[in-house]
């Protein structure tokens, strides 16, 4: 047998988190097997040392929801207790006869020590301290356990609420309000388990008292049948032992009882029970120099132990004096600040601070949409956008800022709405308990529900229930759920104003990424060659035109290759595009080998090109009829290509380029343009519109 490999298993195996499983496995075998009296001995010490150090715990724990594994550990306490007295009970009806010394040190102790021998006495004391536990301690905190958990669940609405408000208003953040929901959901929790926890208490102190009467009856039996005993010889040593029993099990029990009743009687403070009884109960010197004044006078009648009233009254005035000298130290401290200028204090809280950081990315929704972004009650949203982050940023090029959520009351309930720097990009209106069924273009029916548009492309759309979708996905339609039409709609918005969201911080972690494998590339273009602003706006040139910026190496080698010659941001750009000139083809036609492109008629272009050179800086100085003529039938072309599944490519001299990309960026936003020089030379074109010839419309086909 492989002894080594054996032990090398044990050792492997996790030592952390096995103090409960092991506690619950000792409390079943002291159930089932026989205990030697040494280790009941360990066994009751141990439940003696718990119960202080859970009383302790509990003294010393500023918040009850510190403390929240409290009814978890009541249970356990509880349940070792009982085995315990399995255990024990078995030891004294068996052994019993052979003296009061049979179950252990402990029992005999408490049997003989702490009531002096005497089983009446013992029956006493325990009789007083199981009527202390049960009718008193336990009756108590079942009481308040059972009113707090009732107020803690009627207070949740109205505390969430007060959350939505501060929100709202700005005074929390999304991580602070989320995490104060979180704490009121576990004070619920709390206060609901130490109600059923207060039962464990109930139900300990019912069964001593019946343990008591079981052992003593049995006992007696047990002693005088079996093994011959005389009446008072089985009643001094099963009394004794039983009596020891109870009053080792009952103690412990009246300690965690204790336990249990300040911990449901704590308010929320942050503080722990003894400077909360000290701040509030010895805060006001007057009762206590009352009460020090009605203590001298009971102590100055005849009769009465005069020595000890008084003398306890005295204390109790000195007391009384002390804490008024304190406050009145206190008092004139305070003044004394506060005869300080007045203009700091007015002021001190304006600062920078105080001017809130405007938001890069914004989602706003109603309070409707509240459950699309809560996690715990199934929403998807949150995950959703950070699906299209990752999306954009691997797509883009550059890290996506983080989206900041928040509700606002002033939208529909139903309603949200994209915000960039504070200010709106698109807003929609979506159904939570609903699926918008998107009409792609042909459709083979009609489905019952709300008609719409979809918020993102404009497309018809259907708002339809869930049970629905199969239908209106047979119909032809594209089925999408609440999350996911928001979560388009702003990656949508997202991808057109990307150049609006790369800033110099996001330029600065390119090019310390960049520089982990190019280290001598960074280093000699910013900022010998060019500035970060620079980088930065050839950056925003790229991204507002459609390109991404993933090959950065190509765009900084670009950028130190022309920056000597040129610092114009224009010039640079245009250098970047013709080196990225294979990605640019691959985003808008593929891997097709042939690209179909529309061009300028050459004495149109002759035009345009005269008129750039002769005032540059004014952009396109023609006429406004002929700038319509051509911007007409641009977008005929365009949507002659669309209607064959084709992009629409506009191919003009590198010179016109930057001046039309501008200008039909707006007026025709579903065309490509290109300059002669960005084609790569292992791809082939074909010319299939001409705008601004004579014939055909004014296109040469």
């Amino acid at each position: 047998m492989n002894y080594t490999g054996a032990i090398s298993t044990v050792r492997a195996l996790p030592l952390t988190g096995l103090g409960i499983p092991v506690l619950l496995v000792a409390m079943l075998a002291m159930m089932v097997l026989p205990l030697p009296p040494m280790m009941l001995d360990l066994f009751f010490t141990f439940n003696i040392a718990l119960s202080l150090v859970v009383l302790l715990v509990v003294i010393y724990t500023t918040r009850p929801l510190d403390f929240d594994v409290f009814p978890t550990v009541l249970l356990a306490a509880t349940l070792l207790r009982l085995a315990l007295n399995v255990a024990s009970t078995r030891i004294v009806l068996l052994e019993g006869h052979t003296g009061t010394n049979a179950a252990g040190n402990v029992i005999q102790s408490f049997g003989e020590f702490v009531v002096g021998g005497n089983y009446a006495v013992g029956l006493v004391v325990f009789a007083v301290l199981t009527i202390i536990n049960f009718v008193v301690v336990t009756k108590g905190t079942g009481r308040i356990s059972e009113v707090n958990a009732r107020f803690t669940l009627d207070a949740m609405p109205g505390k969430q609420m007060a959350i939505d408000a501060d929100l709202n208003s700005g005074l929390v953040t999304q991580e602070e309000a989320r995490a104060r929901r979180a704490e009121i959901a576990c004070e619920a929790d709390f206060y609901g388990s130490m109600d059923g926890a207060s039962k464990f208490i109930r139900g300990d102190a019912i069964a001593a008292i019946l343990i008591l009467f079981i052992n003593i009856v049995f006992g007696l039996g047990i002693g005088m049948i079996q093994h011959d005993l005389s009446f008072m010889q089985a009643a001094h040593n099963y009394t004794l032992l039983t009596i020891g029993d109870g009053l080792v099990a009952q103690i412990p029990s009246l300690v965690l009882s204790t336990a249990a009743a300040i911990a449901v009687t704590r308010v929320s403070a942050a503080k722990d029970m003894g400077d909360q009884v000290i701040g509030q109960l010895l805060g006001r010197p007057r009762p206590i120099a009352i009460a020090a004044g009605i203590i001298a006078a009971l102590g100055l009648i005849p009769g009465m132990p005069n020595m000890v009233f008084l003398t306890l009254g005295a204390m109790f005035g000195g007391l009384a004096f002390m804490i008024k000298q304190k406050q009145d130290a206190a008092q004139t401290q305070q003044a004394e600040q506060i005869e300080e200028p007045d203009v700091e204090s007015k002021f001190r809280d304006l600062s920078w601070e105080d001017v809130p950081m405007v938001d890069v990315i914004g989602l706003e929704v109603g309070y409707r949409l509240i459950p699309l972004v809560d996690k715990a009650q199934g929403g998807q949203l949150m995950s959703r956008i950070k699906g299209v982050r990752r999306k954009l940023s691997q797509e883009l090029g550059f890290l996506i800022q983080a989206v900041h959520i928040r509700d606002n009351l002033d939208l529909s309930p139903t309603a949200y709405r994209i915000t960039l720097m504070g200010v709106p990009l698109g807003e929609g209106e979506v159904y939570p308990d609903k699926e918008l069924a998107i009409n792609p273009g042909q459709v083979f029916g009609k489905v019952n529900g709300i008609d719409t548009r979809d918020p993102t492309f404009g497309l018809e759309a259907v708002w339809i229930d869930a049970s629905l979708r199969d239908e209106a996905q047979t119909l032809g339609y594209t089925v999408v759920d609440t999350s996911t039409v928001i979560a388009t709609h702003l990656s949508q918005l997202l991808h057109q104003h990307a150049h609006e969201l790369i800033g110099h911080e996001e330029v600065q972690h390119l090019l310390d990424m960049l520089a982990k494998t190019s280290p001598k590339l960074v280093e000699d273009l910013v900022p010998k060659m060019l500035p970060l602003g620079a980088v930065l706006k050839v950056l925003q040139n790229m991204l507002q035109e459609g390109v991404p910026i993933r090959d950065m190496r190509t765009i900084a080698e670009t950028l130190a290759e022309h920056a000597p010659t040129s610092q114009n941001s224009d010039v640079l750009t245009a250098a970047v595009r013709t080196a990225l000139s294979r990605q640019i083809y691959q985003h808008i036609n593929g891997m097709a080998n042939e690209m179909a492109v529309i061009t300028l008629d050459p004495e149109l272009e002759q035009i345009l090109l005269q008129s750039v050179q002769t005032a540059p800086e004014s952009g396109l100085g023609i006429e406004p009829g002929l700038a319509e003529q051509m911007i007409s039938e641009l977008n005929q072309c365009v949507q002659q290509q669309q209607t064959g599944n084709k992009a629409a490519v506009l191919m003009v001299s590198p010179a016109l380029r930057p001046i039309l990309a501008k200008l039909l960026r707006s007026l025709a936003p579903n065309l490509h343009v290109l300059a002669y020089n960005e084609v790569p030379d292992s791809k082939q074109i074909k010319v299939v519109a001409a705008v601004g010839g004579k014939g055909n419309n004014g296109m040469n086909r």
